[in-house]
């Protein structure tokens, strides 16, 4: 694992890179020379492979509810992917962040503890313009929330944390618990700076903007379920016939979605001279017979037949009969 830099340290490598002092090339070969890896007694990693392997796994699964969960509420097309996960010390994560940011901090009961989850200002202020009229475009920001800001972020990241105990159900019965929003990374001292964490990046991709999210998550507060994150242990978990719970719970989700419903009164072909003659009061002949059922669409579909009518004061339709299984293509 590399160090980890801080803002100011990138901005002055950059810096360096752009007029000339330091070689790219140079810093390239010394990096395909170098054969031995420093290990710092001091700091040892606590994470096996296999426990990292396994995290992997489950923040990937939470990428796709991620993906699912933004993508309905921002109206927009959404990436997420687990980027890289790495052991650092807290401290040189919280010098790794940029001032103002967003963290939010929760908890995993019955895991003690408090876990943060940290989203780039960028992403956030996309976030915040997307659900406010806007494209999300050009969000890049450096400064503080305001107070309208600061709720519209709460909430979103309180879902977002909610997401994380379906990620982990595979491994342990969680529930993730929003605490606060804050935004100096100095005042967020949630283990000692000398503590491990894993840190879980996920990038996310909405639209043409891209942003991070930082998943830090203390050797303190996973080390009482460390033995049972193992990949032998994931895999060996067969799957589970669904419970009638929860098929009742996909149920009402599918029920509470909204669909198009059309109906086909009927068809006409006329010349484009009778078009432009048309007047208020002429008659347009259908296709479609009064005394046969029309056909009735969901979305693209053709599912039900059913006869035009009054409901109270509205036109309506009454479903007479439903369409045989199957037939999935348009009538």
């Amino acid at each position: 694992m590399g160090e980890v830099l801080s803002q100011e340290e990138i901005d002055a490598l950059l810096s360096a890179l752009n007029t000339g002092e330091v070689d790219a090339e140079e810093i390239k070969t010394t990096k395909e020379q170098k054969k031995i890896r420093v290990y710092d007694f001091k700091r040892p990693n606590k994470f096996s492979k296999d426990q990292i392997h396994s995290l992997q796994n489950i923040y990937e699964n939470y990428c796709r509810s991620l993906t699912t969960y933004l993508s309905g509420n921002l109206h927009s097309v959404v990436e997420a992917k687990v980027s890289s996960l790495e052991q650092i010390t807290y401290d040189e994560f919280i010098r790794s962040l940029p001032n103002p940011t967003i963290l939010s901090l929760f908890t995993m009961k019955p895991l003690e503890g408090t876990l943060l989850m940290e989203m780039n200002p960028t992403l956030a202020f996309a976030i915040i313009d997307r659900l406010l009229g806007g494209h999300g475009e050009n969000a890049e920001k450096n400064r503080d929330l305001t107070e309208i800001e600061r709720t519209i972020i709460s909430r979103r990241a309180e879902q977002m944390i909610h997401l994380i105990g379906e990620a982990w159900e595979e491994a342990m019965e969680t529930e993730p618990e929003f605490m606060l929003v804050e935004t100096n990374p100095q005042f967020t001292q949630i283990v000692a700076p000398n503590e491990m964490v894993l840190l879980v990046t996920i990038e996310v991709t909405i639209g043409e903007m891209a942003g991070l999210i930082n998943m830090c998550l203390p050797y303190l507060v996973l080390e009482p379920v460390l033995d049972k994150l193992s990949t032998l242990f994931l895999f060996s978990i067969q799957a589970k016939e669904r419970s009638p719970e929860q098929v009742a719970a996909i149920r009402q989700k599918i029920e509470w979605a909204k669909v198009d419903m059309t109906t086909i009164l009927g068809h006409s072909e006329i010349l484009v001279r009778d078009l432009l003659e048309l007047a208020p009061g002429d008659v347009i002949p259908l296709s479609q017979s009064i005394k046969e059922p029309l056909p009735i669409y969901v979305g693209d579909f053709w599912k039900f037949r059913g006869i035009p009518g009054m409901y109270g004061e509205h036109l309506a339709v009454q479903i007479t009969e439903i369409v045989e299984e199957g037939r999935d293509q348009d009538g």
